[in-house]
């Protein structure tokens, strides 16, 4: 078993410091898009329709029409279709702050205590057995948790900027933008929670979870895809795509900030102690 202080195993690895504020406000703020299910839960008590809004059946974005009356043969009236808005805006801009906050090397090590995180490991190749003869070279390549933790943070931001155009953008302006934000949404969040789940396997068991949330997201939206939407419950497959990506990311800030947390404290005690 190859030790620690060896130069492979130390070749682009270094420890991410866990204790700056940028890491508090990243985790804290993924968490904070739990926010969306208070205000969807308001804005469905105030709905003013000809019939109650039903999760089963109506649509998330009718929640956010702005207009009254009759949207693609659907009856809709939302008089706080602003709140939903917001949420949906606040929501988004949460995710982004994650995404910018939330360092590559933060991600490769959130999940479990005195990992290193590893930018790139030494391939050598050249001429000569086994390429370490005369003429070899040394190139550093990225690693795998490395490239996984960079793509995690790319779908995290195109899944928030996704949600900020669907708030700022509601379904009845008839605009595309509307549809886009929405699949930016869908596609950005499934595929980072499933690729967060990949990164963290056998760091945490939060793993799994993080991992079946994305597969839900993924293959509700794929069912969508291929029904044009027209299943007897469209707005429980609807919640099928966007709930998961709202809780998985959500748990996902949990366990970031709970970790941020702990190096924290940790750091006040031991200069406590001196």
């Amino acid at each position: 078993m190859t030790g620690p202080s060896t130069a492979p195993a130390q070749a682009g690895s270094f420890f991410p410091d866990l204790r700056n504020i940028r890491a508090n406000i990243g985790g804290w703020a993924q968490l904070s898009v739990v926010q969306y299910f208070v205000a969807e839960a308001a804005v469905i008590q105030a709905w003013a329709g000809p019939e109650p809004y039903s999760r089963a059946t109506g649509y998330i974005s009718d929640l956010g029409a702005v207009s009254c009356g009759v949207y693609e043969d659907r009856a809709v009236c939302s008089p706080l279709h602003m709140l939903m808005n917001a949420s949906f805006v606040v929501q988004g801009l949460a995710l982004v702050l994650g995404a910018l906050f939330l360092t590559a090397g933060l991600l490769c090590v959130a999940a479990k205590p005195g990992v290193a995180a590893r930018r790139f490991r030494s391939v050598v190749g050249g001429v000569g057995a086994g390429g370490a003869g005369v003429g070899a070279v040394r190139t550093r390549v990225l690693t795998v948790p490395w490239i996984l933790a960079v793509a995690i943070r790319v779908l995290t931001g195109v899944a928030g900027v996704g949600t900020v155009i669907v708030g700022l953008v509601p379904e009845d302006l008839d605009s595309p933008w509307h549809f886009a934000g929405a699949l930016m949404f869908f596609i950005g969040g499934g595929f980072a929670l499933l690729l967060l789940g990949i990164l963290w396997f056998r760091q945490t068991p939060m793993s799994w979870f993080l991992g079946v949330c994305g597969l839900l997201c993924i293959g509700a939206l794929i069912i969508g895809g291929i029904t044009g939407m027209d299943v007897p419950l469209p707005g429980l497959l609807e919640r099928f795509m966007g709930y998961p990506v709202t809780i998985g990311l959500a748990a996902a800030g949990l366990v970031i900030a709970q970790r941020v947390h702990t190096e924290r404290k940790a750091a006040r005690l031991r200069v406590g102690s001196h």
